[in-house]
Formats: structure tokens, C-alpha cells, sequence
């Protein structure tokens, strides 16, 4: 599986503070089925991130990981905050983009305010960038008037949820709406947003498996938000066409994946 929004790299932002505790990621990614992630730091006013610093991060991050035999690959990549879109110039987030195509990660706001998210996507796309948006389950606007996250979902935006909303971490509202964008076709990915490897821990399967009881035969449709799809938008090609959720429940998301926990 591939996850395309982790927060790996060690001493950037607010994810693990030392390699070894980057290690303990890679090695709870890897124990729950990942054999690639994205290292997406934050981009932000709060958070002072060189761009230039995350390739070579991420280099090093690799060494560690080959050096301790940890069957796992991290790609450089960024969460961009929305406000931040127009401070960058177009080489920049040329570099911050996903994996070799064109797909930025700009992060879905917190509050509660007037945000023009719609500006941001507009930018990316005026300078040729497309947007996936990071966690949108979670943002209140959003939560209020979800029929803005269809407008932009129709414009070409991609949404990416949190495997963890799936499970209920992030609260019951945000679960049940998570469930509800599910429903409704608005997710293209899930990704693990991981910060550490205890309390925000890397792994995909089990939001699926608890999202199988809200939505019987959701686990059939896995490995397309966590390769398929991914696989597409690292390579900036377009999406295929995005699995149905009918039909009687599958026996078992694990053996769908090919693995145990």
C-alpha cells in the first residue's frame, strides 16, 4: 500500500523528533501493510520549513530506513497550508508536489472562519498544479456546507481522508461524516496522516475494517484508495474510475489485502 500524507521526517514540524522514533513509524508502516509514503511536512506560517531541506531529509530518512532492513520507501512531498499557496513561487511548489506529477497537497483548514479555499485551489491551478486536499472530513467548513466540497470535488479537486477518522479518532462527527463522502463518491485516497508511532500511528487496514460496518463492501474497494489511486496521482495521471460500494460484504478485509496484522 502507499500513503501519500505522513508526517516521517524527523525534527520538522510537529511529527517524531528524533530518527529513532521516525524508525518506529516506518516499522508500524510497514507491520500494517505500507511498503511506500510520501513525507509530507508542513508548509506554514507556524511551522518554519525550508522546501529545500526536505529532499535531502528524505535521503537520509532512507538510509536509516535501508540500514535497518525496514522494507520501506519515502517519497518527498509537503502538506501545504491554504494560506501559504500564493507566498510560494511555481518552482517551489514544483518541488513540494507529489511524486513525479503535478498533484499538490494543500491542507484542509481547522476553523471556523471565512476561508477562501476556493483561491488557493484556483492558484495551483492557474500556475498547472492540481490539488488533493488533505483531510477534508475534518475541517468544520466543510462539516457546515458540504456542498462546497462537492462544488470543488466537480472542479477537479481530490479529496484524501484520514485513515483514523474511518476509526473513529477524530470523533464521531467527523467519522460519520467521513462515511458520508465515502458514500457519496467525494474520497479519491486514504492516507494515514501519521505523526509518531504511538498516538498518531501510520496504518491504512483498520480504517477499512471499521468502516466495513457502516459500509458493507467497502473492503473490496481498498487497494483502490490506497494503491490504485495513489500510484495515479504520484505519476500526475488521472484517477480511474472510482469503485462502486454495493454488493454483500466481503468475508474479511485482511485477506482482501494479502496480509495479516
Amino acid at each position: 500500500m502507499i500513503d501519500i500524507h505522513c508526517h516521517i521526517l524527523p525534527g520538522l514540524d510537529d511529527g517524531p523528533s528524533n530518527v529513532d522514533f521516525s524508525l518506529a513509524m516506518a516499522r508500524a508502516a510497514v507491520e500494517t501493510g505500507t511498503q511506500m509514503m510520501v513525507a509530507t511536512p508542513h508548509i506554514r506560517a507556524d511551522f518554519d520549513v525550508d522546501p529545500d531541506e526536505i529532499p535531502p531529509r528524505v535521503d537520509d530518512l532512507n538510509d536509516r530506513i535501508e540500514g535497518a532492513g525496514v522494507p520501506l520507501r519515502v517519497l518527498p512531498g509537503a502538506e501545504i497550508g491554504w494560506a501559504s499557496v500564493p507566498d510560494l513561487e511555481t518552482d517551489v511548489l514544483a518541488k513540494l508536489s507529489l511524486g513525479t506529477g503535478n498533484y499538490v497537497l494543500l491542507e484542509s483548514p481547522y476553523g471556523r472562519k471565512p476561508v477562501d479555499v476556493e483561491g488557493a485551489v484556483e492558484t495551483l491551478r492557474e500556475r498547472g498544479f492540481g490539488t488533493i486536499l488533505a483531510h477534508p472530513e475534518r475541517c468544520p467548513l466543510f462539516q457546515r456546507e458540504p456542498d462546497r466540497l462537492t462544488r470543488l470535488t466537480e472542479g477537479g479537486v481530490l479529496c484524501s481522508v484520514t485513515a483514523g477518522s474511518m476509526q473513529g479518532r477524530f470523533g464521531d462527527a467527523v467519522r460519520r461524516f467521513t462515511f458520508d463522502l465515502l458514500r457519496s463518491g467525494l474520497v479519491h485516497d486514504v492516507a494515514s496522516d501519521a505523526h509518531d508511532h504511538l498516538h498518531r500511528p501510520p496504518g491504512l487496514v483498520a480504517g477499512f475494517e471499521d468502516a466495513e460496518r457502516e459500509i458493507p463492501g467497502i473492503g473490496r474497494s481498498a487497494p483502490w484508495y490506497t494503491v490504485t489511486a495513489p500510484v495515479a496521482i504520484l505519476a500526475g495521471n488521472p484517477l480511474p474510475e472510482m469503485p462502486k460500494h454495493d454488493g454483500p460484504a466481503p468475508t474479511g478485509i485482511r485477506r482482501l489485502l494479502g496480509r495479516r496484522r
